[in-house]
């Protein structure tokens, strides 16, 4: 019979139910001292808030110490310390039942309830990446990394506009950004003749710009919908061009039409126009008040204009010690001619011309720079400091986490031409695996910060508030980076004071073996990571 999938979430919500209503009180432990001597912890000081003297009656210990359910992990003990209440976990058999299912530890759960279907639109990619501004970068990488966080979670995303600029296209794809491409326009000729009926006279006999149709009146629209919302209260008018007409007329068809590449999630029902579809305009700061305009366009043109659109705005870069701006082409080949020439010092040549290495130069260049555009919230300023983040020395670079999968992807070539020299016999099943030799506070570590809770942190990810008032809403992208950071800090730690190929001996090599599947899932997870980034793994650097 399949064992359920154990939880950080479903443990914790188990635990603060079993102390009685009222605010949650568990914390779980992430430093390596703090774990050594507990996992999870009530602090005495939200105790005294629900207990008053902060004595916990003995029948909830006992309750807390026997807690059983689906996926809450095994209870070894609980009990009352200065800190508070105190548990520890039965880490055996945690390690035993996470180590035998990894594969359900590198997804999210795909929630019951019919899941939301969103139209993510990127207007920067309209443009040449010449003119391609950081900020604007930023945005592209957040939409990005937000569509596969969507997806991972069963969300049907539609991505908006499709590139139609080739060197765009090319640009995308160096830089691993998965975004459609197409030949044409949708034809925008409702929207035009709504639009026609709409137009108002040029104010003071002014000229309108070059290839503009005329003016359109938003002021009724704000004070009715917009200043609720939070759009700009000046915004009384909006100049209508075919090119903002083409905008919406995309938008509108990607809700009307089902994803030729199906991915999972609801399709829309026949003539069901925008209903039930979420828009969210993932824009640079200069961009926003641009896009404002164009929503409400939207409304006041098509009647079908779906009432819930969402701007997710992302804050400025900029570039410490460097007057003047960089476009996001100079600051790809600056990262790209970082990474040779700290290449060219690691092996005593130059690699550039060796097409072996080429595409790992490349791969190494993208992932410098997508960790620096999204080891940051998205809504606060970016700050680049341009002589870093191509060193394996920084824990937070791009580069170092890759350096990392490379070790990892070196120890177990390293085990199977063990195996196939006849140095190593095959390693049993992970059922018949004795992780109870697992001793090493490192391994608890990878275990219970890295591959334990990442299901939730993909949840988390993807998280995106569509109900909730206002225009602006928030999302999570920073965590993936900031959690792949952590994991290969602490399996760097581990990796260089534990020798986990040992000699062959038989009870040296079972320790191995239960250490080399911990790695495993480990590997999986940190792959199933650099996947939501875009980022293939890297097997040497």
């Amino acid at each position: 019979m399949a064992v359920a999938r154990l939880g950080v979430g479903e443990t914790l919500g188990a635990l603060n139910a079993a102390l009685g209503p009222g605010d949650p009180v568990w914390l779980k432990e992430k430093h390596a001292r703090r774990l050594r001597a507990r996992d999870f912890l009530a602090p005495r000081r939200a105790l005294q808030a629900r207990f008053g003297d902060g004595q916990v009656p003995e029948r909830l210990v006992q309750a807390v110490a026997g807690l059983q359910g689906p996926g809450v992990a095994p209870v070894l003990r609980c009990a009352l310390t200065p800190a508070g209440l105190a548990l520890q976990l039965r880490r055996p058999a945690v390690f035993a039942c996470v180590l035998g299912a990894v594969a359900s530890y590198t997804a999210p759960s795909v929630p019951a309830i019919p899941v939301p279907r969103v139209v993510l639109h990127c207007p920067t990619l309209r443009g040449t990446p010449c003119a391609l501004r950081l900020s604007q970068l930023r945005a592209v990488l957040v939409a990005d990394h937000l569509a596969r966080a969507l997806r991972a979670q069963g969300v049907s995303v539609r991505l908006v506009p499709a590139v139609r600029d080739p060197h765009m296209a090319t640009f995308l794809q160096q830089l691993c950004v998965d975004w459609p491409a197409a030949p044409a326009r949708p034809a925008p000729d409702a929207l035009r003749t709504r639009a026609l009926a709409e137009l108002s006279p040029a104010r003071d006999g002014g000229a309108l710009p070059p290839g503009a149709l005329g003016t359109v009146c938003l002021k009724e629209l704000v004070e009715e919908r917009g200043r609720m919302a939070g759009y700009d209260p000046n915004l009384d008018s909006c100049v209508v061009t075919e090119d903002a007409l083409s905008v919406l007329a995309e938008l509108q068809e990607a809700g009307q039409q089902t994803p030729e590449d199906a991915y999972p999630g609801p399709a829309a029902a026949p003539g069901a126009g925008m209903d039930g579809w979420t828009v969210v305009h993932v824009v640079s700061c200069e961009e926003e008040f641009q896009q404002q305009k164009l929503d409400l366009l939207w409304w006041k043109l098509d009647d079908q204009a779906p009432l819930r659109q969402k701007h997710l705005v992302c804050g400025p870069v900029k570039v410490a010690g460097v007057p003047g701006s960089l476009t996001a082409s100079e600051y790809y080949e600056l990262r790209q001619a970082q990474v040779c020439k700290a290449s060219a010092r690691k092996h005593g040549r130059d690699l550039t011309s060796d097409l072996a290495w080429t595409e790992v130069f490349r791969v190494l260049s993208v992932a410098s720079i997508k960790f620096e555009m999204l080891s940051t919230a998205p809504q606060s300023q970016l700050l680049l400091a341009l002589a870093d983040g191509t060193s394996t020395k920084g824990t937070r670079s791009g580069v170092f986490v890759m350096y990392n999968c490379a070790r990892l992807a070196t120890l177990f070539e390293g085990y199977s031409l063990g195996v196939e020299q006849g140095l190593y016999p095959a390693a049993p099943p992970a059922s018949r695996l004795d992780f109870s030799l697992l001793r090493d506070e490192g391994e608890w570590l990878l275990l219970f910060n890295s591959i334990l809770p990442f299901p939730d942190l993909l949840s988390w990810t993807g998280a995106l508030a569509r109900d909730t008032p206002g225009l602006h809403t928030a999302v999570r992208t920073e965590t993936v980076c900031r959690f792949l950071a952590q994991l290969s800090m602490d399996f760097s730690s581990y990796y260089n004071r534990v020798h986990v190929l040992g000699e062959p001996r038989p009870h040296l090599f079972t320790q191995m073996c239960a250490r080399l599947q911990l790695l495993r899932a480990l590997r999986e997870v940190l792959h199933a990571g650099l996947a939501m980034l875009g980022l293939p793994p890297l097997s040497h650097v």
